[in-house]
């Protein structure tokens, strides 16, 4: 799969929103890290898959309850709650995003390290149903 310019600075400002999101929760919810990360990553997932692509995503009927509470939970921290706004963003991702979680640990089984960690019994037995079969 071959990635323009476009998305690979946007797979580069997704990764930088998650590390400064990361950053900012390690460092007990330092609002500033946490609104500089919170930009990024909306900023690279528009970067990715394209503006329009990008409100479709955001505006589904189906995914408008993860809407509202990820971009609530935004406002939070820009607001200087970060703790209730951390918390609120991830039930939003949760409820986003839930839908790539089977995808992405099927090709994480495939990875060379990280697979046969995966493929454990005592791990494997809370993944994901779909990501246990092949893909």
């Amino acid at each position: 799969m071959w990635l323009s310019d476009l998305q690979k600075i946007g797979v580069g400002l997704t990764a930088f929103g998650v590390f400064f999101m990361a950053l900012g929760v390690m460092l007990l919810f330092d609002a500033g890290l946490m609104a500089i990360g919170n930009i990024l990553f909306l900023c690279g997932i528009g970067a990715i898959i394209g503006p329009k692509s990008t409100l479709v995503f955001f505006t589904r009927r189906e995914k408008i309850r993860g809407t509202v509470c990820f971009l609530g939970g935004i406002f939070l921290v820009l607001s200087k709650f970060p703790v209730f706004g951390f918390v609120l963003e991830v039930f939003g991702f949760l409820n986003l995003f839930g839908d790539f979680f089977p995808v992405v640990f099927g090709f994480m089984r495939r990875l060379p390290i990280i697979g046969p960690v995966l493929s454990h019994p005592a791990i494997s037995r809370f993944m994901p149903r779909e990501s246990r079969t092949r893909v």
